[in-house]
């Protein structure tokens, strides 16, 4: 069912951008976050079970573990965020974008609140590795992340 959803969301998404007239800037998948009760269960999981091989957790947060889809696609396992697993920042999808600055005037131009991971209205984060990253929420309330291009190694 969840992968359901988030095709749905995935597809409605492309729609819109792809309905959007004279963009300056471009979108690609970047990475899936699934919020998980215990980070350890949920590695172990992915790991032994689908052969995903766990990769290096660029926030350097504990109770984050990230873990290679391949292609340069990441899956988050994010045990931070308090309560039941429910739709929260924490289950979210991601794009990248090469021109970070001229989406978040784009935002700003059309009113759209986008928040950092904090939930400071308005505000970037910016990661340990130096990334770019914003939150914004489509109609029904799911979370997208933006952040500018990832730094090569």
């Amino acid at each position: 069912m969840k992968k359901l959803i988030l095709l749905f969301v995935l597809v409605m998404f492309s729609k819109f951008i792809n309905a959007q007239e004279n963009l300056d800037f471009s979108m690609s998948f970047d990475h899936l976050a699934l919020s998980v009760n215990d980070v350890d269960v949920a590695a172990e999981f992915y790991n032994s079970i689908l052969n995903l091989n766990e990769i290096t957790n660029k926030t350097k947060v504990d109770g984050i573990r990230w873990f290679s889809l391949g292609d340069n696609k990441e899956l988050h396992l994010i045990s931070i965020v308090a309560g039941e697993i429910k739709l929260n920042k924490a289950v979210h999808f991601a794009v990248t974008t090469s021109s970070f600055d001229t989406f978040i005037k784009r935002l700003t131009s059309m009113n759209i609140n986008y928040s950092s991971w904090a939930g400071e209205e308005q505000k970037i984060t910016i990661r340990a590795d130096g990334v770019k990253q914003v939150y914004v929420q489509d109609p029904d309330g799911y979370w997208i992340e933006v952040n500018s291009v990832k730094q090569k190694a």
